[in-house]
């Protein structure tokens, strides 16, 4: 518990700071929609002509006059790629920290195992993720409510739940990444995360890559599937939480095992 407590102090300010941005835009986004609302035919007819791009976005299948299609787009967009920074970043560094800022001997000198110690710091990134989607979950809630708009409350909670789903993957993989790190790996992190939203784009445009949806977590969180279907792909979820089980196996079994410098 005290190394949760610790971890958790030391990300704070990450925390406040990615959380703030990631809140604020959402609240912007859906402030704008009863000003954008009326204009969105036309909008409509313009996105459905441009071929590829609005195939990569899913933006053909979704109809932007609608609060829950322009929140699956603008919105998902945000918490999409904002949530998955997060997360990656939270994660890659958390194995790798005490090396680079040459605190390891502090920390491996207390009676404490190895595994414990993974432990701990996997139960510190899951708190914070959490905790950051609790609270923009609640913005949305707050500003949908604020604006007049009915609550899509089974969409909604869809949508959530999958960029939920997403950054628990994506923090899975980043955190066995981090055990093998030893100056930091917040490029490593930022990388994967960016990757894996342009795989899922790429797989929107050409049907021949459809199968990379299985490798990316936003393969599950296109706004138009979850729309379209009322649920998620939950092959696609088991898979993507297989690859972040297998990236927490590799942590404790690389961790456990490594040479420290310190």
């Amino acid at each position: 518990m005290t190394l949760i407590k610790h971890e958790l102090r030391q990300g704070r300010l990450s925390l406040t700071i990615w959380t703030a941005a990631v809140g604020s835009l959402l609240v912007i986004c859906i402030f704008l929609f009863p000003e954008m609302k009326g204009q969105m035919e036309g909008v409509n007819d313009v996105f459905a002509s441009m071929g590829s791009f609005t195939e990569a976005f899913g933006m053909d299948r979704l109809n932007f006059g609608t609060l829950i299609g322009f929140y699956a787009v603008e919105c998902g967009n945000v918490l999409g790629l904002g949530g998955a920074f997060f997360a990656s970043l939270c994660a890659a560094g958390m194995l790798s920290k005490e090396e680079k800022d040459r605190t390891a001997e502090f920390l491996l000198t207390h009676p404490v195992s190895r595994r414990r110690i993974v432990t701990g710091k996997l139960l510190a990134v899951f708190v914070q993720i959490v905790a950051m989607n609790v609270i923009v979950y609640a913005l949305s809630v707050g500003s949908i409510a604020a604006v007049g708009e009915e609550i899509p409350w089974k969409e909604l909670n869809l949508f959530h739940l999958a960029y939920f789903l997403l950054q628990l993957e994506l923090a899975g993989i980043c955190f066995g990444i981090s055990a093998f790190m030893r100056k930091g790996s917040a490029g490593a992190g930022l990388g994967i995360a960016a990757m894996m939203y342009f795989l899922n784009l790429v797989a929107n445009i050409t049907e021949a890559a459809e199968f990379l949806k299985y490798i990316t977590p936003f393969g599950y969180c296109e706004g138009a599937d979850i729309v379209a279907d009322g649920c998620l792909d939950g092959g696609l979820v088991v898979v993507g939480l297989v690859l972040g089980a297998a990236g927490i196996a590799v942590a404790y079994l690389q961790y456990c095992r490594k040479d420290i410098t310190v």
